[in-house]
């Protein structure tokens, strides 16, 4: 009878255990994706967006994006499209060569800037707070909420940044680079900022989209708003959405 049973069963019996393992890594992913609730916005852990492809060309030359950028602080109250914000976050910090390098230079090619996306008004995209992942072109969930306001009220209350479809955030670790070069890092970390954000600027212009960067805010407040690790600063605040 044992003979007859490891010989017909055991098969059986091993395909019912792959069978509930993977049943129990799904339910322990559905779990590590799960919301919790603060009383006013959820917070999301472990939630993955996937973005779509970024294009490398299109019909308006850069000429053109220099001459017609402008900076914009009345917008229509228009949504953005999901792909608008994909090749927005990709013009920032997006992959660009097999050795991981992105659209902007970075000083020794260390990467300090951390870019986070306020989005409020997007297509297929819920208003909350998502950090933007370079390496796999995706977003991950940080918050979720309109938090549009909040951070316009910490940016010493400019309205004006609650009605763009989403602001763009550039914090930074600056010890990636002041590990390598010292103090003098620091201002490479601000130059790098200035590099990302103007390749937002002339990529929103090709897109039909303005924005301008804002650096006068509360950095606590701010932080607080995002919920940003300690050792990440903000630097830049750029509001984008459709010029009225």
């Amino acid at each position: 009878m044992r003979k007859a049973f490891y010989g017909r069963c055991a098969p059986r019996f091993f395909v019912l255990r792959i069978i509930l393992a993977s049943a129990l890594t799904a339910y322990a992913s559905l779990l590590s994706a799960r919301s919790v609730d603060t009383g006013r916005h959820r917070v999301i852990a472990a939630e993955i967006i996937v973005l779509p492809a970024p294009h490398t060309a299109s019909s308006m030359s850069l000429e053109e994006a220099l001459h017609r950028r402008d900076s914009v602080r009345e917008f229509l109250g228009t949504p953005m499209s999901l792909e608008d914000v994909s090749q927005l976050l990709w013009a920032a910090q997006g992959i660009t060569h097999d050795d991981q390098l992105r659209t902007a230079p970075s000083a020794g090619a260390l990467y300090p800037l951390e870019l986070y996306l306020v989005g409020g008004d997007v297509l297929n995209l819920p208003a909350g707070i998502y950090r933007y992942l370079p390496q796999r072109h995706r977003l991950e969930v940080i918050r979720r909420g309109d938090f549009r306001a909040d951070l316009a009220a910490a940016a010493m209350h400019q309205d004006w940044l609650k009605d763009s479809a989403a602001i763009l955030v550039f914090a930074a670790v600056e010890e990636r680079t002041t590990a390598k070069y010292g103090s003098r890092g620091r201002a490479y970390v601000h130059t790098e900022a200035g590099h990302a954000a103007q390749n937002v600027l002339l990529q929103a212009v090709s897109l039909g989209l303005g924005g301008t960067p804002v650096g006068a805010f509360d950095d606590e407040w701010s932080a607080q708003v995002l919920d940003l690790p300690a050792e990440e600063k903000i630097l830049y605040l750029v509001p984008i959405g459709k010029p009225r």
